[in-house]
């Protein structure tokens, strides 16, 4: 029978080993694929950092996971890959862009730049007729189109080929309804991919000075000539009505001699120039030095607050003796279960000065400026984030409370310590060192709580002084979010924001290494 029972064992062992490296390789073939689909994409964004770091990741990930030696690799390289795609690499891009003039007319290579210069300066032919126009695709998709002259012949023509006419097309109405080799596209299909109509240009020929054919309404052509001639030989882009020759700057942008630009330009490394911008600059400089001792004070009284507060209510609810203390605890943590920018919507509703819930109702008409007073209003976002936050440290403070030892506290009361003595000398140190590296967290939370300055008061009110929309309940974060353009009301500067991005990271990696290591010595006097 033991050796029955054996073979058994030795088969359910055999097909579990087999189901499983079905299993592993199921796995892996995904992970290969959306890889090698990686790699491609990258490829053709011309992105070669990224390509080389996606096969290094896909060779690495095969090596361990098909490997019987690379036991604790399987369980560390997921972690791993994370940390490295999710964290260093965005450091590594922000620390990149920080050092660039990446933002509005400076978003693309030259390349790129070059191309935009000449579709964007454009000007219709003097005298050149209007043709009805038809848009049509080939078989794999690309667009073209198909006009018809003035003796009725139709020509047909797609971005790198120029219009030349076919035989056995179809006009109805003057228009071109059938084209042999191509796909007429309806009007829905056009809407689908207007942005592609309005953009394309057909060459009129071969010679690239008889101008190309544009649409706006996807119904008439009409043949513009490019105002700028771009001489890769000589770098420099010309002008043809004024004759203006513009050469490259050390700024990324075509320059003319009498120091005009072009509007579109390319990125380029500009060394520290936007950490001088943010620190010399007076736009920035400024708001920078007053939004960096609000954002300071602003997360060291939230952290202090919040935590006192649930400190407070963690030690009262820790109370046998308290009846319903379950019912106590679970409307404590009732505002944290509200997503915060939820709650920070509501409360600016509430806040409101004209029809706020709290002027209106618990002050009985009254006008006070909440959100729209600089001090009312740098108190309003601590209030607010202190009903917010203060269920957080409820939760951590009746944990800890409930780990603590009760043999120090028995041999505290033989020792006839009074309740002071005991919370000064046993609760608060033991409370601390469970909590400390939570607060640290809450800190650095708060030094980038921009959901709650965004949905409460929108950094505002505005500085007087201020040449950038910027405000006195602005933390560092939402400068940079404001810096950066991304809101629409002030031009796109990433290598700015970026560099003021840097300068948070700088501060809460020190502020959280001093207190790390402040944690360390209240660990030794415990």
């Amino acid at each position: 029978m033991s050796l029955v029972r054996l073979r058994r064992d030795e088969a359910g062992t055999g097909s579990g080993t087999r189901a499983g490296l079905v299993a592993k390789l199921v796995l892996m073939g995904l992970v290969n694929a959306l890889g090698l689909y990686g790699v491609l994409a990258a490829w053709q964004a011309g992105s070669w950092g990224i390509v080389a770091a996606a096969l290094v990741l896909l060779v690495a990930a095969d090596a361990v996971y098909f490997s019987r030696r690379a036991l604790p690799g399987k369980y560390i390289l997921p972690g791993l890959v994370f940390l490295l795609v999710f964290q260093i690499f965005v450091v590594v891009y922000t620390g990149y862009v920080a050092f660039t003039n990446y933002g509005d007319g400076h978003n693309s290579t030259k390349e790129q730049a070059v191309e935009a210069l000449l579709a964007q300066n454009e000007r219709r032919v003097e005298g050149s007729p209007s043709s009805p126009l038809t848009v049509v695709a080939s078989d794999d998709g690309e667009l073209g189109f198909a006009v018809v002259d003035d003796a009725g012949q139709v020509e047909v023509g797609a971005a790198d080929e120029p219009l030349e006419a076919v035989e056995g097309a179809t006009v109805t109405d003057g228009r071109a309804t059938e084209v042999p080799g191509w796909t007429v596209l309806d009007r829905a299909e056009v809407l689908e991919r207007q942005q592609e109509v309005t953009d394309l240009r057909v060459p009129v020929s071969d010679d690239a000075a008889a101008g190309s054919v544009r649409t706006q309404d996807a119904r008439t052509g009409y043949v513009f000539e490019p105002v700028l001639v771009y001489d890769e030989s000589a770098d420099t882009m010309t002008d043809t009505t004024t004759g203006v020759v513009y050469t490259p700057n050390d700024d990324g942008q075509f320059e003319a001699a009498d120091g005009e630009t072009l509007p579109v330009g390319w990125r380029v490394t500009v060394g520290f120039e936007n950490f001088t911008t943010a620190f010399g600059d007076p736009r920035y400089s400024g708001p920078f030095a007053k939004i960096l001792v609000w954002t300071f004070a602003f997360s060291l009284l939230s952290v202090v607050t919040t935590f006192l507060l649930g400190m407070f209510l963690a030690m009262v609810f820790n109370e046998p003796r308290l009846r319903g203390r379950k019912v106590y605890r679970t409307l404590m943590i009732l505002p944290y279960a509200m997503p915060g920018f939820l709650a920070a919507l509501l409360w600016a509703g509430m806040l409101n000065t004209s029809f706020g819930f709290v002027n209106q109702v618990l002050l009985g008409g009254a006008e006070v400026p909440w959100l729209t007073d600089p001090w009312l209003a740098r108190l309003s976002v601590l209030g607010v984030n202190l009903w917010l936050g203060f269920p957080y440290m409820f939760l951590v403070c009746t944990g800890a409370l409930q780990s603590l030892p009760g043999d120090v506290y028995e041999a505290a009361r033989i020792d006839g310590a009074s309740g002071w003595r005991t919370w000064r000398s046993i609760t608060m140190p033991l409370l601390l060192v469970a909590t400390a590296p939570l607060l640290i967290s809450s800190f650095a939370f708060n030094f980038n709580n921009v959901a709650l300055i965004k949905m409460l008061t929108d950094g505002g009110p505005r500085f007087d002084d201020a040449s950038v929309p910027l405000g006195h309940t602005d933390i560092l974060i939402s400068m940079v979010y404001n810096v950066s353009g991304l809101d629409g009301t002030a031009a796109r500067d990433y290598g700015l924001a970026s560099a003021l991005s840097i300068v948070i990271f700088v501060v809460v990696g020190i502020v959280s290494a001093v207190a790390f290591r402040q944690t360390r010595k209240l660990e030794e006097m415990v």
